[in-house]
């Protein structure tokens, strides 16, 4: 009886605890979600960090409490501060470096935008590289910590080969791919470059490099022969780099209201002026879906792992798609794509959506960092593809394959044996590479699901078969070198995409509209139920990523992560990811 009491207690206790913990979240969402007083002659800080995201986290943290800024919320507090009568400048502060450049593109576009205003933009860099460098010269003024240092270095990128650590351990990778240029398997098959995986990854280097330079050029008004001995010439001590003529003054934080523009303002942190939600837009304003498709495209429902890495779903964008398409208030859809691609089955799906939809209403696609292979492929039927110049798009190819382990096993001293049934049934055996006959019949799969992608990218953009292959073979394109080649249609970001909408939907273009995000942003009841977002994955590989890394060993554990979403023997839309810049 006493033991039943006291299990009772218990139970009641930890209800108890959960309710009040619940409580206590409701009340901190209501003080925290109101909206902040803001002074006149006020100065909005907008801290640019390197790791951009595309969508709030979608955990309990992420829905209460302070989450990380995301592309749109930068790029709407500029854009509201350009009108604001409260706000007379603004200070960026880059404070980390990306490894790719689509969303600081964006950002240093809105920043432009805000210029047009004439209110003054200065930028403060504790640190700067090129990125921030980057974003940096966009603004009226630049100032530099007088300690710091300009680490201009030229821009190299990295990637990783892991075919003499598989010999190691006596792990082959039994890998098929179609095009030259697919080069998500090469990881895994290769030692170093192929002629083609370097013609690529060079070309692709140099765009941004090019690209790095004209910013500079315009931003500090220098010719590019100029810009470019500039940032040839780094790195740079602080005073070394005002007198190059790539910041106007050096000092401390606190002396940035000493004079100028900052002066007799008061500062305000973004995070306290734009508060992100399922709708942007004024009430009463024509409505437009904007569909956010991020991360790695996979079959079934959308998901997060333990190291906040996403995957699309199929399902889940099904939905969504459907929702937009089928409501009569939603004038036009604007698919937001920053996804690698994936799953070919799962883009199929997502394409055939995005196909139906194009049917009844506009559909623009808007690129971020990348949407590249079956990020691409979902692409292809949109009425009109937007992409920064610095957007990794293309890889319209197909890879495939096998690690075959007895290698491994016989190191550690493993039997394997098998029976089997059938003369396919061991077509995806981890213990031997694949026969000849099975290899040709993977091939021809291969070869089918390839026909498939080069017929509905030619489809999409009114090219022909031949016109696709020769841009495709599995290349990868910056978004500059994709629309001098037929693969996008205009430069600019998520505001150049809406645009296109309203006019294809036939809206007044100074209208505002209102914008239906999908995924929604969760009830505080989904977040309380499931804290850590939706279908958090666990197991060996996400153990491993829960633990510390080091720059190099994180995109390995990354990309191992990657390949758990998949069935066996699927053939995937993906691009190598095990990549970093510097």
């Amino acid at each position: 009886m006493a033991a039943r009491r006291g299990v009772v207690l218990v139970v009641f206790l930890i209800f108890a605890a959960i309710a009040v913990s619940a409580a206590g979240l409701i009340v901190t969402a209501l003080l925290v979600g109101r909206e902040p007083s803001i002074d006149r002659n006020s100065t909005l800080v907008l801290r640019v960090n390197g790791d951009l995201q595309e969508m709030e986290p979608v955990g309990v943290i992420g829905q209460i409490f302070e989450a990380p800024p995301t592309v749109r919320s930068l790029v709407d507090s500029l854009r509201k501060a350009r009108v604001d009568t409260r706000i007379d400048s603004v200070i960026i502060r880059p404070t980390g470096t990306a490894a790719l450049w689509g969303k600081v593109q964006e950002v240093r576009d809105a920043i432009l935008e805000f210029k047009s205003s004439r209110k003054p933009i200065i930028a403060y860099l504790e640190y700067g590289g090129e990125q921030e460098l980057y974003l940096a010269s966009a603004c009226d003024k630049v100032f530099l910590m007088p300690t710091s240092s300009l680490d201009l270095t030229g821009l190299a990128s990295y990637e990783l080969f892991l075919r003499g650590t598989l010999d190691k351990i006596g792990a082959y990778p039994d890998a098929l791919h179609i095009g030259d240029y697919k080069t998500a398997s090469n990881t895994l098959t290769e030692k170093g470059f192929t002629p083609a995986h370097r013609e690529m990854s060079a070309s692709m280097n140099r765009d941004w490099y090019d690209e790095l330079v004209r910013a500079v050029a315009a931003g500090r008004k220098m010719s590019e022969a100029d810009a470019k001995r500039a940032i040839d010439g780094g790195p740079y001590l602080a005073e070394e780099a005002r007198k190059a003529g790539l910041v106007d003054a050096l000092a401390y934080d606190d002396q940035l209201d000493d004079d100028g523009p900052v002066r007799g303002t008061r500062k305000l942190e973004a995070k306290s002026y734009v508060r992100p939600d399922d709708n942007y837009g004024a009430a009463g304003a024509p409505r437009i879906a904007l569909i956010h498709a991020v991360g790695t495209i996979t079959s079934g429902e959308s998901a997060a792992d333990a190291l906040g890495s996403v995957s699309v779903g199929s399902d889940s964008f099904l939905m969504w798609m459907r929702r937009a398409r089928l409501d009569p208030s939603v004038r036009a859809v604007v698919v937001r794509i920053d996804s690698p691609g994936g799953s070919a089955i799962a883009s199929e799906v997502m394409w055939r959506e995005i196909k139906l939809t194009h049917d009844v209403k506009p559909v623009v696609v808007s690129m971020g960092d990348v949407a590249a292979s079956g990020g691409y492929y979902i692409a292809a039927p949109a009425h009109a593809i937007v992409a920064q110049p610095g957007t990794i798009t293309g890889s319209i190819g197909v890879v495939t394959g096998k690690f075959v382990l007895k290698g491994s096993a016989d190191k550690l001293g493993i039997g394997v044996d098998a029976v089997s049934d059938g003369p396919m049934s061991q077509i995806y055996s981890p213990f031997r590479p694949f026969t000849p006959e099975e290899r040709a019949r993977v091939g021809a799969q291969m070869k089918s699901t390839y026909d498939l992608f080069v017929s509905r990218v030619a489809e999409g953009r009114n090219m022909t078969t031949e016109q696709v292959h020769a841009v495709a073979q599995g290349r990868v394109w910056t978004g500059a070198q994709a629309k001098a080649r037929g693969l996008v249609d205009e430069l600019g970001g998520l505001d150049v995409a809406l645009r296109i909408a309203k006019d294809r939907a036939k809206l007044d273009p100074s209208r505002e509209v209102s914008l239906i995000v999908y995924p929604p942003k969760r009830s505080l009841f989904e977040a309380l139920t499931n804290p850590f977002g939706a279908s958090v994955r666990s197991g060996g590989v996400q153990s491993l990523l829960q633990s510390p890394a080091s720059a190099v060993l994180d995109p390995l554990v990354r990309a191992a992560a990657t390949l758990t979403r998949f069935r066996r023997g699927e053939m995937l839309t993906l691009l190598p990811n095990v990549f970093w810049r510097q």
